[in-house]
Parts: C-alpha cells; sequence; structure tokens
C-alpha cells in the first residue's frame, strides 16, 4: 500500500493542494495527516475542509499543537505564531474548532505510529531534534516505524538491534529503504512551511510492501500563499519565510 503522510500544513492552501494533487498521480491509497493543519497561513478554513473530507473518507488525522491552541489557547506559542492562532480562531466555524480539538494525539496501524511530535509524551509537543530525542520517542513504543512532523526539517533516525542510532538526512524525491532489521523513526517535512532551506513543500509517500518512504519535494504557488497571509493582515515574516523555505 502507498501512504502519502503530510505534516505541518500550517492552512497554506496552495502547498496542500500540490501535494494531495501530487500524491493521487503517484498512486497514493491512503492519506495521514499528522497535525499542525492550522497556524501561520492565510486559508486555515479550506485546509481544514479537505482534511474533514478525507477524514469521513477513511484517511487518518491527529492534532498538533497549533490545531490544539485553537481551544487551549496560544500561551505557550510565540507572538506571531500566537497572533495567527487567534486570527484562525476567529476565522473558522464552530464545525471546524470543534472537528480540531477532538483530533487524537497519536494512531497505531500494523507496526507503525503516526504522532505530531516526541512519542513519549505527544501532548508535551516535544520535538524531536537530534539523536537523544529520536532514541526517547523510540524507546516509547514498540512501533516498527514511527513517523512524525512538528520539526519542519527531514530526518530519518534508525535503531539497530544493537542499540546503535544513525542519523540521515534524507535526499528528496528519493525512495529511502526501512529495513526490517531496523527500527525507524522518520521526521516529516512540512507542507506549508518548510525550514530547511528549500521553499518546496514536503511530504512523505510510505511504500508498505518493501518499505520506503520518500520525502517528496512538490514546488506550489509560493506568492499565492504568501498573498493570503498578508490579506488576512497576519505578521509579514510569516509571508516573507515561505520563499525562503525558513
Amino acid at each position: 500500500m502507498r501512504i502519502a503522510l503530510f505534516a505541518d500544513i500550517h492552512g497554506n492552501r496552495q502547498a496542500l493542494e500540490a501535494c494531495l494533487a501530487h500524491a493521487a498521480r503517484h498512486g497514493a491509497e491512503r492519506l495521514v495527516f499528522l497535525g499542525d493543519i492550522v497556524g501561520y497561513g492565510g486559508d486555515p478554513a479550506w485546509c481544514v475542509a479537505q482534511v474533514m473530507q478525507a477524514v469521513a473518507a477513511g484517511a487518518v488525522a491527529l492534532g498538533g499543537n497549533h490545531d490544539a491552541a485553537l481551544t487551549a489557547g496560544s500561551g505557550g506559542l510565540n507572538s506571531v505564531a500566537a497572533a495567527a492562532i487567534d486570527w484562525t480562531r476567529m476565522t473558522l466555524s464552530a464545525e471546524a474548532v470543534a472537528f480540531l480539538a477532538e483530533l487524537p494525539l497519536e494512531s497505531a496501524e500494523e507496526d507503525r505510529l503516526y504522532v505530531h511530535a516526541d512519542a513519549s509524551d505527544p501532548g508535551a509537543w516535544n520535538y524531536v531534534l537530534n539523536a537523544e530525542d529520536a532514541r526517547r520517542s523510540l524507546d516509547a513504543t514498540m512501533a516498527r516505524v514511527t513517523i512524525c512532523g512538528h520539526v519542519h526539517v527531514p530526518r530519518l533516525y534508525g535503531l539497530s538491534d544493537a542499540a546503535k542510532l544513525t542519523v540521515f538526512r534524507p535526499p528528496g524525491n528519493e525512495a529511502v529503504p526501512l529495513l526490517r532489521r531496523r527500527r525507524w523513526l522518520a521526521v516529516l517535512g512540512a507542507v506549508g512551511q518548510p525550514r530547511d532551506g528549500d521553499p518546496a513543500a514536503c511530504y512523505g509517500m510510505l511504500e508498505t510492501e518493501e518499505p520506503t518512504l520518500t520525502w517528496a519535494r512538490v514546488p506550489y504557488d509560493v506568492e499565492a500563499a504568501a498573498a493570503a497571509i498578508r490579506a488576512a493582515g497576519l505578521p509579514e515574516p510569516l509571508a516573507a519565510r515561505l520563499a525562503l523555505g525558513r
């Protein structure tokens, strides 16, 4: 089965449209959304509607910290992120807010665990930034493959039978084998706000039969996404950073 994995959409309609279309062209049979559907971007209502429609058709969707901030409050976010959440809260329908509030923080499927942040404490929203973080997350689950978002920078961690942890920077648009003799933690890049220096949207395509994971990089209309942020009156850095991938 081919599973398309989307993390950190952040209200970016143009990026999500491009990634969904790319996934469909490349034979995705299942969709999984790993949280932070809203925040930062200028089209949160459209993005939430797309995820709600996908969930109604059988997709998996998780909540992220920006989604949770709509109801829990934006006190844990920086001032720019908080401004976007406060605006998003006023923009979304009650139905959309309720949908986001009810999303689970993790989901297990066969030998895989999906989670937005660190699997050892999903609701603490800890980042997986290095080998130590990855080991803590892997130690918290028996899943052979854990897939998360939250960091906005693609990474892959492999844990051998001898407990040796290796860190990989996965190439874009190349299938990376997930050898069965290891356990894996894959950190997806962001659909809506990449931060690895590449402005192209990023999502994952998992092939489960002979396990591989591809970090697909998809160009999209960055200027239109930035224009939506500016039209909403959101802080300028949220628009400017999209072209930089930072």
